[in-house]
């Protein structure tokens, strides 16, 4: 289990490979970016290409799981380094 207080989060993780962004939601970010690394199972499959990731960004804790969505949405409409940029 991660030292993150208790609550909903959203991620963003960059390939160390290629230019590649992903934007996710999770109540443990540590255990997550392993399972996206391969290191536990899992992952997503669109995160198999482009191993190593690395967290770029960390939004949260949310209380509610749907707060921690409409986040998620709203930064799956950006596009590369602008996922990595506070919302406003």
């Amino acid at each position: 289990m991660s030292d993150a207080p208790p609550g909903w989060y959203v991620y963003v993780l960059q390939s160390a490979a290629a230019a590649r962004t992903y934007v996710g939601i999770t109540t443990d970010p540590d255990r997550r970016l392993a399972q996206h690394n391969g290191l536990r199972a899992g992952g997503a499959r669109s995160t198999r290409a482009g191993r190593p990731w690395t967290r770029a960004a960390l939004h949260g804790p949310y209380p509610t799981r749907g707060e921690a969505l409409r986040v998620e949405r709203a930064l799956k409409k950006r596009r590369g380094e602008a996922r990595l940029r506070p919302l406003a």
